[in-house]
């Protein structure tokens, strides 16, 4: 045999079992970018020697074999696939054939011929199907399978919300085969992982893989429990007239019932679809599902006719494909970052991959956990994904290419930037009385501040724009000033001098006096922006807020207990004990005096506890806080209104506690408080109700109510005011503005190209406004500009 035809027969062996990975068994080995080189470099070893095409080739048929489990469909009309153009030139390539097979003067290399029409529309990641309709009824359904021989889903099908059992209006034709792609949405495919995280279930890796594994259960219910959606792009075998073009036979079918992509368009020309495809891609992240590419066919079904088809796709359709997001590269080594936190995390070193169009040399393996779910080893090839503006991920390991040298990934025992020890994080998980310590999956330098790592790391957390705003204190300059031990915490910044800053490389006498003045504007920062930007563990900007807005005074949150905080809103007993142990710490204690004192730092919107927390507290309420074994709620309001006192409680004799209880919680409560530090724990948190005036004896202020209390808001899409600006402006009116759609949002603000977010909105029925109605909002309701 020749080394071509032993290429070609490797080749064909490779392809032949990415195919069985991909449309078998749902579990792609490779990524896409890598299965079109290897496709394109047969297709090239064909064309040069035809001698040596066989029918079994991938270049000939679609590729996959139907499951056993599922009956065999037979295509009357085969589904195809389609050609894909990676490049504008391959794309003039196309438009100049189309032309040229359609004789169509002009058709050169400078595409000076007459304007071809094209429709345009997303090209949708998932499964490729087909519905049987007869006489409007839905009959069967069918996978593509190999293009020839597809499997029989028909009762899976029927479960997709979107997929019409009977067709709507009349004129339909005696038989109708409807072609598309069932997907699911992004929101769908995280609100699936979770579920299926949260029950021990198998979790996919993207939605492709998720929709491919639902629509092709041997259970129709597990399909019917998962968010798939059929989109139709046309059609197979049709025993009347459709109309007579791409475009129309489409919205004719949209009037029947058939969904078909929003995006759908009319391109006339090759510049027309260029434009068409720079747009999606621009939007490509904020829509509601994935997409890798954009399908351009020849509107006009006549013409599509008379330029006919290959062997395994048509002349009159391309698929213009974005750049990859995954591709294949090898990793060269594993280094460790120190984060803030201490946090010391894994960072893949790669051999230099373009991905989406961006050359990567690193990426995340996020913690030890991961690496051993990956298994991976340095010397792997590995699948990195890059999703926009996403940080690079490695996504899986290409088993079969592991070299024999390849070596495992191991943490290192001491910090690689201060040498201090490196220790497994354990979760402490607290209820009634118990506590229960189990491994983390993060690992910390115990160093703290005296590592050089997490020092910067904190300072540049300090300083940033949504913390203490101090302009010009960019990373290269924290880390300039770390590393020439100018300052060892936040504290010493506001100690900086003029010969100091004009030392350092970068500053003349006209930057070093602005980032002086900035220093100086810093000194009177909000409640919120002071405690998010002190980088408490597990507090992020909104539980800042939360804090500053309900207790109103750092005094009171660097006093108050666990679960005192825990009568505040979503902050649960495990963030209370962090933000506790954060205040309790005494270096933390000596920066924030040094800040407040020597720095001159003056905190704004300082004042009375919230009056929404005024008495918010009672003692049932209280006593369930104290999470005594055995006994819930209902047995700690029992004693409340039996006892009417803490001291009461604790006083109670053995009798009135028995009749107050049944004898296995009334020996829990006794037991409990006769306990070490029990009985006094309870009377600090009562003590501290009443200092912070939310005691049930304390006064109850009057809540003056806000417009919008109670309220979820959502922001999304591409607004032209600033997203800070109008969140600020609907927490003032009292409303929490989150960061994802749910049954609970009260109403989404949605700019030019909202995606998930204002797809699930417009699923759940909840209220959308534009931005100009927004705005209309603001002004003529609260008198609220937002410029």
């Amino acid at each position: 045999m020749t080394d071509v035809a032993q290429r070609i027969s490797a080749l064909r062996q490779e392809l032949d079992a990415h195919n069985y990975r991909y449309y078998v068994l749902d579990e792609p080995s490779v990524p896409d970018a890598e299965y079109d080189r290897l496709f394109r470099e047969l297709q090239a070893l064909e064309a040069e020697h035809p001698e040596l095409v066989t029918p079994d080739s991938p270049t000939q048929r679609v590729g996959g074999e139907a499951l056993g489990a599922f009956g065999e469909v037979r295509h009357e009309v085969p589904m195809l696939s389609l050609g894909n153009a990676f490049e504008e030139d391959d794309l003039h390539a196309f438009d100049r054939s189309v032309q040229s097979g359609l004789g169509l003067a002009g058709g050169d290399l400078f595409g000076g011929g007459a304007e071809v029409e094209y429709s345009c529309e997303p090209k949708l990641d998932g499964l490729a199907v087909s519905l049987l309709y007869e006489n409007g009824q839905l009959v069967r359904g069918a996978t593509r399978g190999d293009g020839s021989t597809g499997e029989d889903i028909s009762s899976n099908v029927r479960t997709i919300r979107n997929v019409p059992l009977k067709l709507q209006g009349e004129g339909w034709p005696q038989v109708l085969e409807v072609r598309g792609e069932v997907f699911m949405p992004k929101a769908g495919f995280e609100e699936l992982n979770a579920r299926q995280a949260e029950t021990g279930g198998k979790t996919f890796a993207n939605p492709r893989n998720a929709a491919a594994g639902s629509l092709r259960q041997l259970d129709p219910k597990i399909t019917a429990s998962r968010p798939l959606e059929f989109c139709c792009y046309g059609v197979g075998q049709v025993s009347g007239e459709l109309p007579g073009t791409q475009v129309a036979m489409l919205q004719q079918l949209k009037a029947w019932g058939i969904p078909i992509s929003r995006e759908l368009k009319l391109a006339r020309g090759v510049q027309d679809c260029l434009a068409y495809y720079r747009d999606i891609g621009e939007r490509r992240m904020s829509l509601a599902y994935d997409i890798d590419g954009v399908v351009f066919k020849v509107n006009n079904i006549e013409d599509q006719q008379q330029l006919g088809f290959r062997a395994r796709t048509p002349h009159w359709a391309i698929a213009h494909k974005f750049p990859a997001q995954e591709e294949l590269t090898e990793l060269l080594d594993v280094e460790f970052q120190v984060g803030r936190t201490g946090a010391v995390t894994p960072v893949a070193r790669l051999k230099p991959v373009k991905v989406a169009g961006v050359m990567v040399a690193n990426a995340t393996l996020h913690n030890m956990d991961e690496v051993a779910r990956l298994g991976v080893m340095i010397g792997d090839t590995v699948i990195i994904r890059r999703a926009g503006d996403v940080i690079p991920q490695v996504m899986a390991v290409v088993p079969e290419r592991r070299p024999d040298d390849a070596r495992p990934v191991h943490i290192p025992e001491q910090c690689p930037v201060c040498g201090s020890a490196v220790e497994r994080t354990q979760l402490i998980k607290r209820s009634k009385g118990k506590e229960s310590v189990s491994e983390g999956s993060v690992y910390r330098c115990v160093g703290r501040l005296s590592c050089q790592a997490q020092l910067k790391q904190a300072i540049i957390h300090f300083v940033s724009r949504r913390a203490m705003d101090i302009d010009g204190l960019g990373d290269k300059t924290i880390e300039q000033l770390v590393d020439e031990k100018l300052i060892a915490s936040p504290a010493d910044l506001y100690q900086l001098t003029f010969e100091q800053i004009i030392g350092l490389e970068g500053f003349a006498e006209v930057s070093s006096n602005k980032l002086l003045a900035a220093i100086e504007a810093s000194k009177r920062p909000t409640l919120a922006r002071f405690i998010y930007a002190l980088g408490i563990p597990d507090v992020g900007e909104e539980t800042a807020k939360v804090l500053a807005r309900s207790l109103a005074s750092l005094a009171r949150v660097r006093q108050a207990l666990p679960e005192v905080l825990t009568y505040l809103p979503d902050i649960g007993l495990e963030v209370a004990h962090e933000i506790h142990s954060f205040f309790e710490d005494a270096h933390n204690q000596q920066v924030i005096d040094a800040l407040l004192g020597a720095c001159g730092l003056q905190l704004q919107e300082e004042g009375e506890l919230s009056a929404e927390f005024s008495a918010v507290a009672t003692l049932g309420g209280m006593l369930d806080k104290l999470n005594i074994p055995s006994v819930g709620p209902g047995a700690t309001q029992k004693l409340a209104e039996r006892f009417g006192s803490l001291e009461a409680v604790l006083g109670g004799d053995w009798l009135d506690m028995r009749q107050t209880l049944p004898e296995r919680q009334a020996k829990a409560v006794r037991e409990f408080f006769d306990g070490e530090g029990n009985a006094q724990r309870a009377r600090a948190i009562e003590q501290q109700l009443r200092d912070f005036g939310m005691h049930w004896e304390s006064e109850k202020k009057v809540v003056e109510g806000l417009p919008l209390a109670g309220q979820t808001w959502v922001l999304t899409g591409a607004l032209t005011v600033n997203r800070d600006v109008a969140k600020d402006k609907l927490e003032g009116l009292g409303a929490k503005v989150a960061g994802s759609v749910s049954a609970k949002t009260h109403c989404v603000v949605a700019g030019p190209g909202a995606g998930s977010k204002l797809a699930k909105a417009s699923e759940l029925g909840i209220q959308v406004l534009d931005e100009a109605q927004f705005r209309s909002f603001l002004r003529d309701k609260h008198q609220i500009e937002l410029d």
